[in-house]
């Protein structure tokens, strides 16, 4: 799974995440490895899936990367970014800002100084608005020239992509019925379960489509308009990431 967010135990609904039945049929990897008061980055990713691809291949299986987050993919196939270790400084400074201004004013000011990397982001990822702030003030570099590290993958594996394909006016509604399959499911539940386990204090999972607009609802008085605009909401950042 290159799903950044699948690595998270308990986010099942919201995930879309394969059934424990699935599971047993074909086995998965990178599903269920952290707690939410774990982190999980682009490195990590790149590191385990390496590793989980190569045990397969010498069982003579075929691996199978799927999904959610294009970032990393990327990474998987031309290698992870070359950017500078954190500076704690620098780092503690940037997320005293991102307090101050939140992360759609943070995201304005990446976006003046790098605007290729900003529109392949969302503004509310507080996590790569932050790192991507902080590579720009120790290199003083845009994070979209930096050139990936080089790959141990590339000439060792054969790669080949497929990419799934479906008009919007078909798949606008599919979205649509798929966020109401979730709510029925018990998206509700399952978010107040894992606020309850530390979900909040995840900047990067609190922040996960579905996760961030049902966090805002239960923090809301909760009345019919307040789910009307979850509901919307929802959909909407759905509809929007599957466009980009």
């Amino acid at each position: 799974s290159a799903d950044s967010m699948q690595v998270y135990r308990g986010m099942d609904i919201g995930t879309a995440k394969p059934s424990q039945e699935e599971r047993r049929i074909v086995p998965h990897h990178l599903i269920d490895s952290r707690d939410l008061d774990e982190t999980f980055n682009v490195m990590e990713c790149y590191q385990e899936a390496s590793q989980a691809i190569r045990e397969i291949l010498d069982k003579g299986g075929v691996p199978i990367v799927v999904g959610g987050t294009g970032f990393y993919i990327h990474a998987l196939i031309y290698g992870p970014p070359s950017g500078p270790p954190s500076d704690p400084q620098i780092r503690q400074r940037l997320e005293q800002e991102m307090d101050l201004m939140g992360p759609e004013g943070m995201y304005e000011k990446l976006r003046a100084l790098d605007s290729d990397y900003a529109i392949s982001i969302t503004a509310h990822d507080r996590h790569k608005i932050v790192r991507a702030l902080e590579i720009i003030a120790i290199t003083g570099q845009k994070v979209s020239s930096l050139k990936p590290s080089a790959s141990p993958q590339m000439g060792l594996h054969d790669f080949r992509c497929w990419f799934l394909y479906k008009a919007k006016e078909a798949l606008y509604s599919e979205i649509e019925m798929r966020c109401d399959a979730m709510i029925a499911a018990g998206l509700i539940e399952e978010v107040k379960r894992l606020e309850r386990e530390g979900l909040k204090e995840n900047s990067t999972a609190s922040q996960a489509i579905g996760y961030r607009q049902c966090l805002t609802y239960l923090d809301s008085m909760q009345t019919q308009e307040d789910w009307d605009e979850f509901v919307r909401t929802f959909k909407q950042a759905s509809r929007r990431y599957a466009k980009r």
